[in-house]
């Protein structure tokens, strides 16, 4: 299979080749001649096939006739149209209508005006309460406090998990942890499964995480450049080829300090529906560290909490989020796990993935998350 082509302006900081993940025999090209053996070994294709029969009959109701045939033109008819796995693990599935009858509709009309006419004015003043407190404090913390940079990191570290705990709280979040805190301790990295940038709030309102972003524009990047900037997060811009090794110089630097906060890092590289993992990218696995898995799980009765990027902006999903009833999920802080003898970096990102699908009860799939950027070429679509 050959490698797919990205444009320059969505250079991965870490992007694996795809190549590495696929079993050996599949990376040579077809002989030219048909053996007796290419009929006989067709098991693998047929798990594929039905499996893609099986996705595009949910969405499309698809009656399956005609034995071997349909098999393989659902299965390309799968991939060309975009009901494949891939596709899948960045959609947003909205619920099924549940309100339309008699009994229900003045129900649901009474719900609507509770969340936008009770919680939502009574959650804007939490949030508006939250971060008066917060920048009251935090200024003058910043500020005075630059010869005493032990105290300030810590009273810093504080405010930051305050203002976290009060989005939070804009949310009616609920919010189990399950497993032991995190501490600091150099050499460690933490990883988790990613669905919205609320992940990141979700845990630092709990333990003040360094994590490593994709730099954002507006007022998200205000906050990165300035108040986060104060727990040590890294930020990078895809467009910036530069960016690559600087980041990779500063992850290193940052685990080796003791002092330093926890370094989170989302492996993924982008948002994905909660449904699904994508491959990993290996940096985080090949710094010499203690990976510390972590899994996140919402649940979507009261909410869908993935954050599509590419069809709404942050503060739209956070007006979502504050519109809704809550916002429930679990979080697991899994075994510390390290890197065996002989094992790869990419072997070890895919046994982390693994401990994190089965605990989330998420599905594995073998796709690069940045592919959501791009068009996969004419090649691959004519070898699959």
């Amino acid at each position: 299979m050959s490698k797919l082509n990205l444009s320059g302006s969505e250079l991965d900081l870490d992007r694996p080749n795809i190549e590495d993940y696929l079993p050996t025999d599949s990376l040579h090209e077809p002989s030219g001649k048909l053996r007796l053996r290419d009929l006989l070994d067709i098991s693998p294709t047929l798990t594929e096939a039905a499996g893609a029969i099986v996705d595009v009959s949910k969405d499309l109701s698809v009656n399956v006739i005609g034995g071997m045939f349909s098999i393989f033109v659902l299965d390309e008819f799968s991939f060309v149209h975009g009901q494949d796995s891939f596709t899948r693990c960045f959609k947003s599935n909205p619920p099924e209508p549940w309100n339309w009858n008699v009994y229900l509709f003045p129900l649901w009309c009474l719900g609507v005006v509770v969340r936008y006419g009770i919680l939502f004015p009574v959650r804007v003043l939490v949030l508006t309460l939250g971060w008066i407190i917060f920048l009251s404090s935090y200024i003058p913390v910043h500020l005075l406090l630059k010869g005493h940079e032990k105290l300030r990191k810590k009273l810093e570290r504080c405010l930051v998990e305050l203002i976290c705990s009060f989005f939070v709280a804009s949310w009616t979040g609920v919010v189990k942890y399950h497993g032991p805190r995190p501490s600091r301790r150099p050499k460690q990295v933490f990883v988790a499964n990613h669905t919205s940038m609320i992940d990141f709030i979700i845990l630092e309102q709990m333990t003040a995480f360094a994590v490593i972003m994709q730099k954002h524009p507006g007022w998200v990047g205000l906050l990165q450049s300035t108040i986060l900037e104060s727990v040590g997060c890294i930020w990078f811009n895809r467009s910036e080829a530069k960016d690559r090794e600087i980041v990779a110089r500063k992850l290193r630097e940052h685990v080796e300090g003791a002092d330093n906060n926890p370094l989170l890092i989302f492996p993924e590289g982008t948002c994905v529906n909660n449904h699904y993992t994508v491959m990993f990218k290996k940096g985080a696995f090949e710094l010499g560290s203690t990976v510390c898995p972590i899994a996140i799980k919402y649940n979507k009765i009261f909410v869908d909490a993935f954050w599509n990027s590419r069809k709404q902006s942050f503060t739209t999903h956070l007006l979502q989020l504050m519109t809704s009833w809550a916002v429930v999920c679990d979080v697991w802080y899994l075994e510390p796990q390290n890197l065996k003898p002989g094992e790869t970096p990419i072997e070890f990102a895919e046994r982390v993935r693994d401990i994190i699908s089965v605990r989330a009860g998420l599905k594995k799939v073998p796709w690069d998350g940045y592919l959501k950027y791009s068009r996969p070429s004419p090649k691959h679509r004519e070898r699959k």
